[in-house]
């Protein structure tokens, strides 16, 4: 089965650059979208054959989720259960006979860190939620999850060291969730590969000269590894500052 994710940037700006097609052609059995910025009835999508489900934030025009799915779950949840965090429509659960599938758009650090006491809640709060899944049957996590974990998942690792996205605080809770039972699937297929990003920034030009950041993932339960086939990162595809990372499987029952 294919999985993709996708930071849209907006889904309605990004409806208005050949989306629909865009998603058509990439024939997705799982396609997770985050950052939609949207509220419930500002958009309709028409796209046969797939259930769609959004978690909206609190706030107009900001953060926001979505899955849309050829498959229908067993059930559907919002949210990691702790009200203080789950306002920010960052997180959709699907359950389905053999995993879970989560997508999620973490929290960004901010401009001088300003959220980062908000992040360093977030990510342990997160890796509870992930663990308690974990325990029931194997979850694949997908999503922008606003960390380059290591220097080769950056064009520039010295000159952006305690920047958002790559302090060493955020790093160390990747690892952390990462040593907790799940793998970097990008990395397992390319543990070495270099200069392939999923972000760059609009205000530099940087995907011209390709200075990016790897900070989309798919990650999954470690009992998962057999089922894997492949992941890969579409550079190709436009319409965001972000462009889809793909995960392949096998014998997943759904």
């Amino acid at each position: 089965m294919k999985f993709i994710s996708w930071n849209v940037n907006g889904l309605r700006a990004v409806v208005k650059k050949d989306f629909e097609a865009e998603f058509e052609a990439l024939d997705a059995d799982f396609f997770c979208i985050q950052e939609t910025k949207m509220q419930e009835n500002q958009l309709s999508l028409d796209l046969p054959n797939y259930h769609q489900y959004y978690n909206y934030a609190e706030q107009k025009g900001y953060s926001g989720t979505g899955i849309f799915t050829k498959h229908e779950p067993l059930s559907v949840h919002y949210g990691i259960n702790v009200p203080e965090l789950d306002h920010e429509g960052r997180t959709i659960t699907l359950e389905y006979k053999s995993f879970f599938l989560v997508t999620c758009y973490t929290p960004n650090s901010g401009h001088e860190l300003k959220r980062l006491d908000f992040r360093m809640q977030w990510d342990p709060a997160f890796q509870s939620y992930l663990l308690k899944l974990n325990k029931r049957k194997p979850v694949i996590i997908c999503g922008d999850l606003n960390v380059a974990h290591s220097e080769i998942d950056l064009k520039s690792p010295t000159s952006n060291h305690h920047n958002a996205g790559f302090t060493d605080e955020e790093r160390e809770n990747f690892t952390t969730l990462l040593d907790s039972g799940f793998i970097d699937t990008y990395r397992y297929f390319y543990p070495d590969k270099k200069e392939k990003y999923s972000w760059w920034s609009y205000r530099t030009k940087a995907r011209e000269v390709n200075s990016g950041w790897r900070i989309d993932y798919f990650l999954a339960s470690k009992s998962l590894a057999p089922r894997i086939s492949d992941a890969n990162i579409l550079t190709n595809v436009m319409g965001s500052d972000h462009c889809p990372v793909v995960l392949m499987t096998h014998n997943l029952e759904v």
